[in-house]
């Protein structure tokens, strides 16, 4: 009786470590890009560098912005263990305002979704600061 309950515990014992899944695992070398100052109708093409650190293929399933004005792309293929991959991020710098956007990867890693953020400031150099307005104005008058 006890060799059969000794058998069964290892069995059991042998199916629990066999059960166990290989995991993606997604690594960002950063999870903010900060554009700084920039000009209006400049480059605003970004890239979020990650690496598959898991033991499993890491496919990502989804990349999402939080309006139209940003455009990510996500690499198609999965990204191997051990391997790098891009996520690319283009902002629309034609909009002459504060950068404040969110971007949402969607993947088969242990953290399912992350939050990738962009900021900065687009600016558009041929156009005079209020300041400068108002300084010409009072000068003027």
């Amino acid at each position: 009786m006890k060799n059969v309950i000794a058998i069964l515990f290892v069995g059991m014992l042998s199916l629990g470590l066999m059960a166990q899944e290989k995991v993606a695992k997604i690594e960002f070398k950063t999870e903010v890009i900060d554009y700084g100052t920039i000009e209006k109708g400049s480059n605003g093409v970004r890239v979020f560098e990650f690496t598959n650190t898991g033991d499993a293929p890491l496919i990502i399933s989804s990349v999402r912005s939080t309006c139209g004005c940003t455009v990510p792309k996500k690499p198609e293929a999965p990204i191997m263990p051990g391997e790098t991959g891009e996520i690319e991020v283009k902002y629309d710098t034609n909009r002459v305002n504060p950068i404040r956007k969110t971007i949402t990867v969607i993947s088969n890693a242990d953290r399912s979704t992350v939050a990738l953020k962009i900021k900065g400031t687009v600016i558009d150099p041929s156009k005079t600061s209020v300041m400068e307005k108002e300084g010409k104005s009072s000068v003027e008058q």
